[in-house]
């Protein structure tokens, strides 16, 4: 089987039968979701992350690029949207690579503006990826925030969520379930829920599984970036040199 690349996709670029298979493959993992809400969160995002393996897609990730004001200061931020990979590539780091280069490219166009990444967390899977990700990101699951992160985190998620937003809890709720992974999916093993940050997120987050969302937030800056993340950062950044060296 041979192994993932990317393509970095405008979204408004994206044909029909594109978007029905981003859709198939989204709903082969998710309920609690339509094919009109799927495109109704797509079309507030501007690029996609499509993951593909012999012509095929396997995965993808939706984003949106936010500016938003903290404390007098511009900010910019990446929210990750819908994001789905085929199971049989678990494991693979090219999201991963692919998204720091991305975010090293919208670094580099506005080198002085501070970058974070924004990220919902429908279940465990994706809230670990942060600790393989940063070194520092909110909430963690052993350390409490500065007043400072707490505060634009719930800056961010209050504009981009509105009242979908429970700052006390740090969740989403939804009147309805925008989706959920399916139960085969959602299961978490015994062994597994005595991980530190897996248990973390299944106490912060019990009703995970009924489509409620664990909101994250992490600095994109080099010195956050754990070494293989940073790597691809600085690549995208146009630092091959420094990536290198990372």
């Amino acid at each position: 089987m041979n192994r993932l690349t990317t393509r970095v996709r405008g979204r408004e670029t994206l044909l029909e039968s594109e978007i029905d298979a981003m859709f198939a493959l989204y709903g082969s993992y998710y309920d609690g979701t339509t094919v009109e809400i799927f495109r109704e969160d797509l079309a507030g995002k501007s690029h996609v992350l499509m993951l593909e393996s012999e012509g095929a897609l396997r995965g993808f990730s939706t984003l949106a690029v936010i500016d938003f004001e903290f404390e007098g200061a511009a900010n910019r931020a990446i929210f990750s949207g819908d994001t789905i990979i085929d199971h049989q590539f678990w494991g693979e780091q090219e999201l991963v690579r692919a998204f720091c280069r991305f975010a090293g490219a919208l670094r580099a166009e506005a080198p002085a503006l501070p970058l974070f990444w924004l990220l919902i967390s429908k279940g465990y899977r994706t809230y670990r990826y942060l600790e393989t990700f940063a070194h520092d990101y909110q909430p963690h699951h052993s350390r409490e925030p500065s007043r400072e992160a707490r505060a634009r985190l719930e800056t961010l998620a209050r504009r981009k969520f509105g009242a979908s937003f429970d700052a006390a809890a740090g969740l989403l709720r939804f009147p309805e379930s925008r989706g959920q992974l399916k139960s085969r999916w959602a299961e978490v093993r015994d062994p597994l829920q005595q991980h530190p940050a897996v248990h973390y997120f299944l106490e912060r987050n019990p009703r995970f599984h009924a489509g409620e969302e664990l909101v994250c937030l992490t600095e994109l800056a080099t010195e956050n970036l754990r070494s293989f993340a940073r790597r691809a950062f600085l690549e995208g950044f146009g630092a091959p040199e420094a990536a290198a060296r990372a």
